[in-house]
C-alpha cells in the first residue's frame, strides 16, 4: 500500500465517509445488511487471519469492510445502542464452532492412523505436549517483550523457559522408558485446541515458538476473547435494557428467537399448487360481485327510465 493510500485509510478511520463531502461513498451506511458488523467492532475472522499460509486464509469478507463505515459506526453509537454486537456474537460463533468441529475431525484422523498405546503411556505423552505448549508460549511472550524493549523482563521469561526446559527432559525420559525406542522415533502429534494446528510430541524449540507466537495462533485467541467479550458486553446492555423497558427487550428476544427458528421451508412463499387451489374461488367472488353491480345498474336505469314514461303520458293528458 503506498503512502498516498495508508493517508487515505487513515482519514477515513479517524473521520468517516463525509470526510470530503464524497456522496457517492455516503450511499452505503453503516447500518446496511451488506455491511459487515464484526468488521465494524474489529472483529471479523477474515480481517485477523488474513495472510496466514495454511488452509484458514480465508480471503476476503463477503459483505463489504470500510474504515470509514466503522468510524461512522463509533460516532453514531456514543449516542445510541445500536446492538450490532449481536450480529457479530452469532458470526463468531458459528466460525469457532466450525474450528472445533474441525479440531475433532483432525483427533479422530490422528487416532484412526497412529499406532494406539495404553493409557499410562498416552498420559506420561499428554504431560510432555504440555510442556511443549509453556515453552513455546513463554518463547513467543520472551519474543514479543524483546521487541518491546523490555530486556529485563525478557530475561526472567527466558530463566523460566531453563526451568521447563529441564522438567520436560524427565518427562521425556520417563516417556521414553515407558515404551520400545523404535515407537518413541515415532513422531506423535496432537491436534491445538486453540487453532486445530498439529504439534509434534518431538518439535524443537523454534518450531514451538513460530506456532504459539504465530499469526493463526494468535489470531485464533483474539476471536475467541472478543467472542467472550462481546457476549459480556451484550448481556449487560440486554440487563440494562431490560430494566428500562422490559416489553421492548421481551419483544427483541422474542423477535431474534423467531429468526432463529424460522426454517427456510416457512421463509419459502405459498406453494404455486395453493395458489391455483385457491385462485379459482377468488375469481368466481369476483365474477359474482360484478354481476351484482351489473344487476343493480340495470334495475336503476330500469326505474329512472319508467319515471321518465310516467312523466311524459301525465304531461300529455294535462
Amino acid at each position: 500500500m503506498s503512502a498516498q493510500a495508508q493517508m487515505r485509510a487513515l482519514l477515513d478511520q479517524l473521520m468517516g465517509t463525509a470526510r470530503d463531502g464524497d456522496e457517492t461513498r455516503q450511499r452505503v451506511k453503516f447500518s446496511d445488511e451488506r455491511v459487515c458488523k464484526s468488521h465494524l467492532l474489529n472483529c471479523c475472522p477474515h480481517d485477523i487471519l488474513s495472510g496466514t499460509v495454511t488452509g484458514w486464509d480465508l480471503g476476503e469478507c463477503t459483505k463489504i469492510h470500510d474504515l470509514a463505515l466503522r468510524a461512522d459506526y463509533e460516532i453514531a453509537s456514543k449516542n445510541r445502542d445500536l446492538f450490532f454486537e449481536l450480529d457479530a456474537v452469532d458470526h463468531l460463533e458459528s466460525f469457532i464452532a466450525d474450528c472445533d468441529r474441525r479440531t475433532e475431525l483432525a483427533k479422530k484422523r490422528l487416532a484412526e492412523t497412529q499406532e494406539e498405546i495404553s493409557a499410562e503411556v498416552a498420559a506420561k505423552a499428554e504431560k510432555v505436549h504440555e510442556l511443549n505448549e509453556e515453552i513455546g508460549k513463554l518463547l513467543a511472550k520472551a519474543e514479543q517483550l524483546g521487541a518491546e524493549g523490555n530486556v529485563d523482563e525478557a530475561q526472567k521469561v527466558l530463566q523460566e523457559v531453563e526451568k521447563v526446559r529441564t522438567r520436560k527432559k524427565d518427562a521425556e525420559e520417563e516417556y521414553r522408558n515407558s515404551m520400545p525406542a523404535s515407537s518413541f522415533q515415532q513422531q506423535k502429534l496432537r491436534v491445538c485446541e486453540v487453532c486445530s494446528a498439529y504439534l509434534g510430541l518431538h518439535d524443537n524449540d523454534r518450531r514451538l515458538a513460530d506456532h504459539f507466537g504465530g499469526k493463526l495462533h494468535l489470531g485464533f485467541i483474539q476471536i475467541r476473547e472478543k467472542l467472550d467479550q462481546l457476549k459480556v458486553r451484550s448481556l449487560r446492555r440486554f440487563s440494562t435494557l431490560q430494566l428500562k423497558c422490559p416489553l421492548l427487550c421481551w419483544v427483541r428476544s422474542r423477535s431474534r428467537d423467531r429468526r432463529r427458528k424460522r426454517s427456510p421451508s416457512r421463509e419459502k412463499r405459498r406453494s404455486p399448487s395453493r395458489e391455483k387451489r385457491r385462485s379459482p374461488s377468488r375469481s368466481r367472488e369476483r365474477e359474482r360481485e360484478r354481476e351484482r353491480k351489473r344487476r343493480h345498474r340495470s334495475r336503476s336505469s330500469s326505474r329512472t327510465r319508467g319515471h321518465r314514461h310516467s312523466q311524459e303520458q301525465s304531461s300529455r293528458h294535462k
